[in-house]
């Protein structure tokens, strides 16, 4: 295996595991709704946002407290954590990953999975157009 490919491993590797915590640290609190959106190809500024929905503006803060402190124990870092205050969409950003947790209403209302499910079809059709 060259340099090159063993750093692509580890970095795949790390970036299963940083998944999988944080889908972990979600059902441990009762988020549910998870959807994992890879958006490598469609923007430079992260690899992966993961989407979860919380009954509550409480239990959305729940959630996201618990992402953090799960991810700090296996050793990730966090970038840092908007919409706490209100708690409606709550973002955990772990460079790697951004973390949106919202209540259903305001999850239906930025219908997130869309709009980068729209960017991604968009792309697809102007390269085929090239």
């Amino acid at each position: 295996m060259t340099q090159k490919t063993q750093t692509i491993a580890s970095n795949n590797e790390h970036l299963e595991a940083m998944k999988l915590a944080v889908i972990d640290a979600i059902e441990d609190i009762k988020g549910f709704d998870i959807t994992v959106m890879d958006v490598r190809k469609l923007t430079s500024m992260t690899n992966y946002m993961i989407v979860a929905s919380a009954n509550s503006s409480r239990q959305a803060k729940a959630v996201a407290d618990n992402v953090r402190e799960k991810l700090k124990e296996k050793g990730f870092a966090i970038r840092g954590t908007e919409g706490e205050k209100e708690g409606e969409w709550v973002l955990v950003d772990l460079d790697d990953i951004v973390v949106h947790i919202m209540v259903p209403a305001t999850r239906a209302y930025y219908n997130l999975e869309q709009l980068w499910g729209e960017a991604e079809s968009r792309r697809s059709h102007i390269k085929a157009e090239e």
